[in-house]
């Protein structure tokens, strides 16, 4: 999901998205929609079924293992 994306799901939710990274706006919309805010923090498994970045969430755990 590209930013431009997440900063207009972000506006449509009432989050202010200026100057704020892409990981962290994305853990303010988890929480804004009830989720835990963890985006990235996966260890290959996620229960958070209903989030709309769990794929975005698992690549980018995956992505920053050493």
């Amino acid at each position: 999901m590209k930013m431009q994306e997440i900063r207009a799901k972000a506006k449509a939710m009432g989050i202010n998205s200026f100057g704020k990274k892409k990981a962290q706006l994305i853990r303010e919309i988890q929480k804004a929609e009830g989720n835990f805010d963890c985006f990235g923090t996966a260890q290959g498994y996620c229960d958070q079924l209903q989030c709309c970045f769990r794929s975005l969430c698992l690549a980018a755990s995956q992505d920053s293992r050493p």
